[in-house]
């Protein structure tokens, strides 16, 4: 078999496998010989699991997966409300035996006749929004937080070929940490671009993503910089996410490792600019991945700052159990090494409806419309997929 129709021979085989963005193109996982469903009884356990290291680690001497939002949030000692909920899992590991390395042309030919819903339902309409908007304007004039993410749902009724929205996704919107997982019984498609953990030995660095422009024939990357650079509501929102995220390194890094190695430079996506920093430290020798996990999850660009304050605020405010969306997807070598992006920009299809959760911050300086539109084109990219 080669790899120009490896794609469509594993889809086909109805077989679970994961795509994962790398360097240099993408990493094909399959021929999972564990599966772990996650809990918030046995998260603790798995986090802490003694791997078995070889002395030469194998390229699938790893568990690769997602942590949702539920228990992410349950791990640090933060309890969600009852919520309205699809009882999706609250994270699924799986150990690989089968790693293949792809280009980023990926090579796919669906033959789909999916029944595939071009209109999409939202959870909360502009005015539900500015009502939230408004309350959480009041908090922050309070001191209860700084800023602070509303999330927002789009929804339909669709079956659809996962592969195929995943390998249109990569060659219209490619972002460093696309994702896709197909599973029996759900699948996510992800063009998430913001990284939150990347571990090598006693390295490890954050990318936070603050600051969104939607691209227009009249802007470039220069102008889009100049847009974030002189953009006060802008500027004040990343500043807080970049020191909250500093911090949460400083709890686990050596004292005086934290720095700031790129300082707010610009990304460009399909329907968008960001505005980006990325931040590095050393680890303390005596730092476990647990420990890892519970100071930068859930990633602080996605939720608002202080982090649990803030999360306490959206969780008794939000209606609706978050799933995947702003948990964290990647991998945990058995060497202890471990890349997680934070999950957005993504499609949880499961029991054949297609789920796209959004977000934007609300500071002092928002406004209600803004945020509101600025969702819909964060969610544009996944929706166009539909069409």
């Amino acid at each position: 078999m080669t790899k120009n129709y490896l794609l469509n021979e594993i889809n086909s085989s109805n077989k679970s496998f994961i795509l994962y963005k790398s360097k240099k193109g993408f990493d094909l996982y399959s021929d999972f010989s564990k599966k772990i469903i996650l809990s918030n009884k046995n998260i603790n356990k798995f986090l802490n699991k003694k791997l078995k290291i070889r002395k030469k680690i194998k390229d699938t001497d790893l568990f690769i997966g997602f942590f949702g939002y539920e228990i992410l949030n349950n791990l640090i000692g933060v309890k969600l409300p009852k919520q309205k909920s699809i009882n999706f899992p609250k994270g699924i590991f799986y150990k690989p035996e089968t790693k293949v390395s792809l280009k980023d042309n990926l090579f796919y030919k669906s033959n789909s006749d999916k029944k595939i819903d071009k209109n999409f339902k939202i959870n909360i309409n502009q005015k539900s929004y500015t009502k939230i908007f408004n309350r959480f304007k009041k908090k922050i004039r309070s001191g209860d937080t700084y800023q602070i993410k509303i999330c927002t749902k789009y929804k339909n009724k669709s079956k659809i070929d996962p592969l195929d929205f995943f390998c249109r996704l990569a060659k219209s919107n490619l972002a460093p940490e696309a994702f896709m997982i197909k599973d029996k019984n759900f699948s996510i498609i992800s063009c998430s671009p913001e990284n939150l953990i990347t571990k090598n030995g006693l390295s490890v660095s954050t990318k936070p993503i603050a600051g969104t422009l939607r691209k227009t024939k009249n802007i470039n990357k220069t102008k889009a910089l100049n847009f974030f650079k002189n953009n006060i509501k802008e500027t004040k929102e990343h500043n807080m996410i970049v020191d909250m995220e500093r911090n949460d390194l400083s709890r686990i890094c050596v004292p005086g490792s934290v720095r700031l190695k790129k300082e707010k430079s610009v990304e460009e996506y399909k329907d968008l600019y960001h505005y980006v920093s990325l931040i590095s430290g050393k680890l303390k020798k005596n730092v476990k991945n647990i420990d890892i996990i519970k100071a930068m999850m859930p990633g602080g660009s996605v939720i608002g700052c202080p982090k649990i304050n803030t999360l306490n605020l959206l969780n008794n405010q939000e209606k609706e159990n978050r799933n995947i969306y702003t948990g964290s997807f990647g991998f945990i070598k058995f060497n202890g090494d471990m890349r997680f992006n934070i999950i957005i920009r993504s499609i949880l299809n499961y029991k054949d409806i297609s789920e796209i959760s959004v977000a934007s911050g609300v500071v002092i300086d928002s406004n209600a419309k803004h945020e509101f539109n600025e969702n819909f084109i964060k969610a544009k990219a996944l929706i166009d997929l539909y069409k």
